[in-house]
């Protein structure tokens, strides 16, 4: 495995990919995907919405660029949601505006919830993956798919009112589930209780485990 595509256009789930493969010898590009994401809807878990949405995005993924993917290359497709504190169903996606990223830092602060990643990797084709912690497999075409789901838990300190105007003036809540990124402003309220910063960022910690063993 000499070469992976990561189908997102998360500029900090590219740095981190691009950092934590460094110096491995295998190349890596990126790609965005044209289909709307599907929205997190109320009513059935958090992690089930969170798989489905990454195998989703994994499936048009390989739908709009796999005729591009090197012979012997992988795809690489995440997804991420935010699971309200107190209910386990009720996901937190990106917001759509000021308001909503105002509500979901109200609604997030002070308390502890959990982080949901999901990842995807797409082998190539005729290539049989012999993972055995994968929490579901595909096949699309000729290409086996593997889907890993893992999370993290992350707690605000109280933001109060000055802190969430800061961060919603800063726009840091763009494209960010739950409307936070903790690599950015927002790191000075948070701290990762449990679990790894992969998944706070979009990925699958036992997914990246896999992909090291690729590439390594």
């Amino acid at each position: 495995m000499d070469s992976i595509i990561l189908a997102s256009e998360s500029t900090r789930r590219r740095e981190w990919l691009s950092s934590r493969i460094e110096g491995m010898g295998v190349s890596l590009e990126f790609c965005s995907i044209m289909e709307p994401e599907p929205k997190p809807k109320y009513g059935s878990e958090v992690s089930n919405q969170v798989e489905a949405a990454c195998l989703h995005k994994v499936e048009h993924a390989l739908l709009e660029w796999g005729e591009m993917i090197p012979r012997g290359g992988l795809m690489v497709v995440a997804d991420t949601l935010v699971e309200d504190p107190d209910e386990s169903r009720h996901p937190l996606g990106k917001p759509t505006g000021h308001l909503e990223a105002a509500a979901m830092l109200i609604r997030l602060s002070g308390r502890r919830h959990r982080v949901w990643s999901s990842t995807a990797i797409a082998y190539p084709p005729d290539f049989v993956p012999k993972s055995e912690d994968a929490d579901s497999k595909r096949k699309i075409d000729a290409r086996e798919i593997e889907i890993w789901t893992d999370f993290s838990i992350v707690e605000f300190d109280d933001i109060g009112e000055e802190g969430v105007a800061a961060l919603v003036n800063s726009g840091s809540w763009m494209g960010k589930a739950g409307g936070y990124d903790i690599a950015g402003e927002a790191s000075d309220f948070l701290t990762l209780v449990e679990g790894g910063d992969e998944a706070v960022l979009g990925f699958s910690p036992r997914a990246i485990h896999r992909l090291v063993d690729l590439i390594g």
